[in-house]
């Protein structure tokens, strides 16, 4: 109860403040006034709004993976039902669709090269159909691949030769966890 009193004290002593401040600055001047304080009102609601919201937001624009004890990792479907999440490859992190379709960890190529990989230097010598038809893919090994606190080591991967949207955590490193499932609006992965 002295919290509320103590809130409500300080914010009718910066009320008080701000109100005196508007009367002795816009003497004569009241429309004019007003309308520069409505102004500022709305301002000042609209970034309030924007920060309470911006939690929501940002979880339904970009949900986040969380990483629980026990190795367990909880990956948020986002509205169209897939899962992403970030994982860092060689030391760099890179964002990837989850996707169980899709045999190999595959990497786009602008990602290949964040990652240390030259993708024009590589041997295309497979094929992969993706949702742009038929393309190229040239095998390679990732040093490591960090996801929720567990590295893996010389991991097998492949570089697409199209242009893709998102890199690809395809089966071969999903495998490696013990149980892939999905629960309540969640991709859950466990070691």
């Amino acid at each position: 109860m002295q919290d509320q009193i103590g809130r409500f004290l300080y914010l009718a002593l910066l009320l008080a403040a701000i109100g005196g401040f508007l009367i002795v600055e816009f003497r004569g001047r009241g429309g004019q006034a007003l309308r520069q304080a409505l102004a500022w009102g709305l301002i000042f609601v609209g970034v309030i709004a924007a920060g309470g919201l911006w939690q929501d937001v940002r979880q339904s624009v970009a949900p986040e993976a969380r990483v629980l004890e026990g190795g367990r990792i909880e990956v948020p479907l986002d509205p169209s039902g897939h899962a992403h999440l970030t994982a860092e490859v060689n030391g760099v992190p890179v964002r990837f669709v989850v996707d169980t379709g899709a045999t190999m960890l595959a990497l786009r190529q602008r990602d290949a090269r964040r990652v240390g990989i030259d993708p024009d230097r590589l041997a295309y010598t497979s094929q992969a159909r993706t949702a742009n038809g038929i393309v190229g893919t040239a095998p390679v090994r990732l040093d490591s691949v960090s996801l929720g606190g567990v590295t893996d080591h010389d991991v097998p991967a492949m570089v697409i030769g199209g242009e893709l949207d998102r890199s690809l955590m395809g089966m071969s490193f999903l495998s490696r966890f013990a149980r892939v499932s999905f629960e309540g609006g969640m991709l859950v992965l466990e070691r």
